[in-house]
């Protein structure tokens, strides 16, 4: 029988074996047998506590050493096309080691992004320590939780941060990755459900403290995995770009176009200039120059910039960030038509008659010189008789010249009849410390209009161009609503008092006029509201749909290329129309067009959706500290489960529980979109005018729930007590009875 081996001597054979370190192989290794064998387990019990070795499953091994079979994650390709990959289960105290993947001829097509065991191996004298061999591919969607880690006795559980989401996830002792109690932290489920018991997760990053200001952001981007760190190859391509020179382009430096934005802006996209038409057969028209940022000299297809940049689709705005679709480099500096700087760009020329009406257009790729980058406040208070020093120089020859064709364009505008919605957009303004310090409705003057009318001529102009040349181009789709929505719409508009035409084909005239009539009642919010719930949502398409709510037959996005991809495709599909480069699309970009117009859908609906979650916890957190307060409010929508209400103070949406509306069994009928009280009838629709008490708000989840006071300024009738042992109370005979009675009623009154 050999001796016990020392702890040295264990730490030595761990590491020079990796592929044979359980406890078996240990002993066979060393000759150990008989009650020797609980001598062994001391020791490497001792050698797990001491953080020598670390235990997985029934081997140990060296904890600065990769396992020879593990599960790793590829990263991007560098610029030499080589693919190195993250490993997963990384819990060494020193710098994750590099894990180089070496293909074989016969494996398949691998990304970033993909998961797969591999064998390792372990390299010196490289730049890197390991090299992996394919075993198999395990997925690349792996599902990922967002949560709080709460700590256990061994290990812990993740308690989630959305909202209507109550399942937990278990830790195992081993799987932490060192979270401390009360962090936020993201993981992902490991192994099929247990039978019985909590779903099991493995804690994969740390993201900090979820009370902390700024990680409501924060916890947006990871749980709707946002892409926010750009790879160092990325980061390099954008470091090493040069600004453009003149070249073939034509030279628009005289001329002073300006952009207007919001006073925070740190990219300029856009600049505009107009005139009078000295056009004698023009008389009253308008010449307006739109120039647009040239993102594609600098973004070429298929290079590292670009394949990030389709990968992220746009840029992300919270309250206190902006992850970008281009890093700063680009976004901030190169590509902005920052004041008094020189910028390469495409542009329109566009010929208005006096009414509004686009008689011609010219694109052109230029080189062009700001004049000035002037916010939407500044010109609206020159152009009202007040400007400041800035702006005073630019009133007769620049401003007023764009509000004369603004003045001309609405004329077409009203003319055409697009949707005219009112509904006023929130704004969260932030303290230096990250909280919020007021919520207001942003202010809306002609200056924002002036732009947005100027851009939307800009993008008919080139959707235009581009079927004219028959060059392919992704398109901005707006659907008209199902007749499902429109049945809803009129149920409700019949509710207020309004009518909404109905058999014939729907106009947005027609949508205008339900407006018009709700316009200065108590029902405008409501009436405009419920328009926009019955709207299909827009999205890209290779092929052209037109769109509905801007009365268009033809439209794409040309004017935004630095935030959305989408605009870049039509910068590349008019610079190859027009012979204007190299830098157009690429075959690969026309073969790709509808997957790319998909994708990009998903990633606008993904921001959309980060965005919005990030202002109910901005909400949320505002509101924690006014938990009892009463506030007043409209009743946004209608659940099997409650009630939804708008605060009129900031636009925050709540809930209602059902069980809060009172002593009674409440019928929901989805149709009508109302809930019926079965005892004293009341009716609870989208629309009526509230009272609620503030009675949880979470800032975490963006949550929050209220008790229901008044209803139309009458008080809430609760109805008899609720049976016992029941929730939401078993009616009695004649209970019954008349709930079926109201019932038929509904349906009576809908036929």
């Amino acid at each position: 029988m050999s001796p016990i081996p020392s702890k040295a001597d264990l730490i030595a054979w761990i590491a020079d074996h990796p592929g044979a370190t359980s406890k078996r192989d240990i002993a066979k290794a060393f000759n150990i047998k008989g009650q020797d064998r609980i001598d062994l387990k001391r020791l490497l019990k001792e050698l797990e506590s001491d953080g020598h070795v670390e235990k997985r499953g029934k081997t140990f091994r060296d904890p600065d050493k990769l396992p020879p079979v593990s599960v790793l994650q590829l990263l991007n390709p560098t610029p030499q096309g080589d693919l190195f990959a993250k490993p997963l289960e990384w819990q060494g105290d020193g710098p994750e080691p590099k894990v180089l993947y070496i293909p074989r001829a016969t494996d398949p097509a691998l990304g970033g992004g993909d998961r797969i065991l591999a064998r390792l191996t372990e390299v010196r004298g490289e730049d890197h320590q390991y090299q992996a061999r394919l075993i198999r591919r395990i997925g690349v969607a792996q599902h990922r939780v967002l949560g709080v880690f709460r700590k256990g006795a061994e290990g812990g559980r993740i308690v989630p941060i959305d909202k209507g989401q109550d399942r937990e996830w278990q830790v195992a002792g081993d799987a932490t990755h060192g979270a401390r109690d009360g962090e936020l932290v993201e993981a992902e489920l490991v192994g099929p459900k247990a039978r019985m018991g909590l779903p099991r997760a493995r804690v994969i990053e740390r993201l900090g403290d979820p009370s902390a200001p700024r990680a409501v952001s924060l916890i947006a981007i990871h749980q709707h995995g946002i892409p926010d760190d750009f790879p160092d190859d990325v980061i390099a391509q954008a470091d090493a770009a040069k600004p453009a020179v003149l070249g073939t382009r034509e030279d628009l430096r005289d001329l002073p176009l300006i952009t207007i934005d919001p006073s925070d802006a740190r990219d300029h996209d856009d600049a505009v200039f107009a005139q009078a038409d000295d056009d004698a057969k023009n008389e009253g028209g308008h010449i307006v120059w739109v120039a647009i940022a040239d993102v594609a000299h600098y973004v070429t297809p298929g290079s590292a910039l670009d394949r990030e940049a389709r990968k992220r689709g746009n840029s992300t705005y919270f309250p206190d960030r902006v992850v970008p679709m281009l890093p700063d480099r680009l976004s901030g500096d190169l590509c902005s038509l920052h004041e008094g700087t020189t910028r390469p760009c495409l542009a329109v020329r566009m010929k208005l008659d006096a009414a509004g009406n686009k008689l011609s257009h010219r694109f052109t790729r230029a080189l062009m010189h700001s004049a000035a980058s002037l916010s939407y406040e500044e010109v609206q208070a020159a152009i009202d008789g007040a400007p400041n020093d800035k702006t005073e120089p630019l009133v007769n020859d620049v401003i007023q010249p764009l509000y004369a064709a603004y003045a001309a364009a609405t004329k077409a505008r009203h003319a055409r009849q697009p949707l005219d919605l009112d509904l006023p957009e929130r704004k969260i303004e932030l303290s230096e410390d990250g909280k919020v310090k007021s919520v207001r409705f942003r202010d809306r003057f002609d200056a924002h209009k002036l732009i947005e009318e100027f851009m939307i001529l800009a993008n008919v102009a080139a959707a235009e161009e581009l079927t004219h040349m028959r060059r392919p181009l992704l398109f901005r789709v707006h659907e008209e609503p199902s007749p499902e929505k429109l049945d809803a719409l009129r149920d409700v508009a019949a509710a207020s008092g309004f009518t909404l035409a109905k058999g014939q084909v729907l106009k947005t005239q027609h949508l205008n006029s339900l407006l018009d009539q709700a316009m200065g009642t108590e029902f405008s919010e409501l009436i405009n509201l419920s328009t926009l719930r019955s709207m299909t949502q827009a999205y890209y398409n290779a092929e052209n749909f037109g769109h509905f709510g801007l009365a268009l037959r033809s439209y794409a996005h040309f004017t935004s290329p630095i935030r959305r991809y989408a605009d870049l495709i039509v910068h590349r599909a008019l610079i190859t129309a027009h012979g204007w480069g190299k830098d157009g699309l690429s075959p690969e970009d026309i073969d790709g067009l509808e997957e790319t117009a998909v994708h990009i859908s998903e990633t606008e609906r993904r921001s959309m959706a980060a965005e919005r979650d990030t202002t109910d916890r901005y909400l949320a957190a505002y509101l924690s500290e006014r938990v009892g307060n009463e506030f007043t409010g409209r009743i946004s929508g209608i659940a099997r489960f409650g009630v939804f209400v708008k605060l009129d103070e900031t636009g925050a949406d709540g809930l209602v529980p059902i069980r809060e509306l009172g002593n009674e069994y409440f019928h929901h009928d989805r149709e009508a979109n109302t809930l019926m009280g079965s005892d004293t009838g009341l009716t609870i629709g989208i629309g009526q005018r509230v009272t609620v008490r503030l009675a949880e708000a979470v800032p975490v989840t963006g949550g929050l729930l209220l008790d229901l006071l008044e209803i139309d300024d009458k008080a809430l009738p609760r109805g008899p007590a609720k049976a016992r042992g029941k929730p939401g109370g078993r009616k009695s005979g004649p209970a019954r009875a008349k709930a079926a009675k109201i019932k038929r009623k509904v349906s009576r009154s809908r036929r």
